[in-house]
């Protein structure tokens, strides 16, 4: 049975035509009652104009009551998300403002879930709805009517807690929150893991802050607990501000520095563990700025990958190693590629085309990738690799030993090669636990049909240690250090000259024991 208690509420239609049927049907009374007034008996025409006026009244009453429901409605749903019918941002800053009025802490902690794009392209947007929708159940829970709970959009929440103590309280929410989260969610027949970064900002009693410039910081907290690697509560600290523009300079001398022609491209030789003769080059990209000022890969890659400068700065070294390469017949070019070149679905086709315009052998190329370019979009990156693939490019795994790769992981992308870290080779130097790890590790890849490479090898004894264990190939400062490709010309160059005085010997001294012989 409907609801008796509920105002019938009108649709847009409704609002316009009932009110123009009403009033045609009053000025229809009143011009009755004015036209034939002298030949009507049955009603006299006072008794026509108090029927009309109730009419009219009524009518009046039921719009307004339609009306009143309606903008109800409408102002709630302008405050409240449609999803998961928590408040929204508009509700956000007008409570903010008001907790400001009262001159108490006020704490917001700005989440967002990681790995929620992942999510909806593997399972799709309905999985991703009610992934939502579990996530505001679980920090509604949490907050327990404490704090108050929002969301703002996509994959971002918020809480707001105000009063004494209100930033304690509210980190000790959200670190419950990470804790729960640390399990995956049931979304119907799916369990999803997902976790959260949570960036947290406060206005002191005395020193209220704008609810905008709370968002914000609070956005700065959560982007650099997403740096630091996730599943993590951030403070913001004014020191985060200063990093930011330091960030934002550098990303403006990075494009400049392409446009400039500023960077180059450097090669450290690969050997053969047994023959110690070169076999491989891995191109490493250096920066030489105008100013004559020394940053490092480690320091100027993560901007250019959070900026996007990454895509094309990365095409410019494969064109760039790929001509240099033509010259040196036999060796491998090895390329590291990073997660956002890999996750941009134009990569491979943009690789495709500098091997055609270059004229590179693609079966002599190869890339690095590392375990994080993979697990942060595993779906789009084995998809990319397998394009790859296809033009006879092998993929090689890189610093193997720093991350978490399972045997399950390395069969799933088929790698060529892997490449053991610095930091393992050395710690399998110094302690039994660390030698049985690398051997086991090269023992894995011989049963996957891999290669393998030793990185960072600065002794003879850990040059021994590698080889004696299985590794195929030997890279570190031991044999050469990371030099331009004019020096690469010589060294191959030398390389080939001293296989052709061995062979000449080795072929004067066949013909002299065949002489012996005669």
């Amino acid at each position: 049975m409907p609801d008796k208690s509920k105002p019938l509420r009108l649709t847009h239609w409704g609002l316009v035509l009932v009110p123009l049927a009403t009033l045609s049907l009053v000025f229809a009374l009143v011009t009755l009652v004015v036209i034939a007034s002298d030949r009507l008996e049955f009603a006299s025409p006072a008794a026509l104009l108090v029927a009309g006026a109730l009419i009219y009244a009524s009518t009046i009453f039921l719009l307004s009551r339609s009306g009143m429901a309606s903008f109800r409605e409408l102002e709630e749903l302008g405050i409240k998300d449609d999803l998961s019918r928590l408040p929204n941002r508009r509700a956000l800053h007008a409570d903010m403002a008001e907790f400001a009025d009262r001159d108490d802490e006020v704490a917001i902690a700005l989440i967002d879930l990681d790995r929620f794009k992942q999510v909806n392209d593997h399972f799709g947007h309905a999985i991703g709805d009610r992934l939502i929708l579990e996530c505001a159940k679980l920090l509604k829970q949490i907050c327990d009517g404490e704090a108050k709970c929002y969301r703002l959009g996509g994959d971002e929440f918020a809480a707001v807690l105000h009063g004494p103590l209100a930033g304690t309280i509210l980190e000790g929410m959200c670190r419950t929150l990470l804790e729960r989260l640390e399990n995956p969610i049931s979304v119907g027949n799916h369990d999803i893991a997902v976790g959260a970064s949570i960036g947290l900002a406060r206005s002191v009693t005395g020193e209220p802050v704008p609810s905008s410039e709370m968002l914000r910081r609070a956005d700065v907290a959560m982007s650099m607990a997403k740096r630091g690697g996730k599943m993590r509560c951030t403070w913001f600290n004014a020191s985060f501000d200063e990093r930011r523009e330091a960030v934002r300079e550098l990303e403006d001398e990075l494009r400049r520095g392409l446009a400039k022609n500023e960077f180059s491209v450097l090669y450290q030789p690969l050997v053969d563990a047994d023959e110690g003769r070169i076999v491989a080059v891995e191109a490493l990209l250096r920066w030489n700025r105008a100013d004559k000022r020394a940053i490092g890969p480690n320091e100027f890659i993560p901007v250019a990958e959070e900026s996007g400068i990454i895509n094309p700065l990365g095409l410019w070294v494969l064109r760039r190693a790929m001509t240099d390469a033509l010259k040196w017949d036999g060796i491998t070019l090895s390329v590291n590629i990073s997660a956002a070149q890999l996750r941009n679905p134009e990569f491979p086709i943009k690789l495709g085309k500098i091997i055609e315009e270059t004229g590179f052998r693609a079966e002599m190329l190869e890339l690095e990738v590392t375990e994080t370019c993979l697990v942060l979009d595993p779906v789009v990156a084995e998809r990319s690799l397998d394009v790859i693939r296809k033009f006879g490019v092998r993929i090689s795994l890189d610093d193997f030993g720093t991350g978490y790769a399972s045997i399950g992981f390395l069969r799933q992308f088929r790698f060529e090669k892997l490449k053991l870290d610095r930091s393992l080779v050395v710690q399998a130097g110094e302690d039994e636990g660390s030698r049985a790890m690398m051997l086991s590790s090269i023992a894995v890849a011989r049963a996957l049909k891999m290669g393998v490479t030793a990185e960072g090898v600065e002794t003879r004894e850990q040059a021994d240690m590698v080889r004696l264990a299985g590794c195929d190939q030997i890279q570190g400062w031991l044999f050469f250090k990371a030099m331009p490709a004019s020096e690469i010309n010589d060294l191959i160059e030398n390389q080939a000259l001293a296989v052709q005085r061995q062979n000449g010997r080795q072929a004067s001294a066949n013909s002299g024991m065949g002489g012996t012989a005669a």
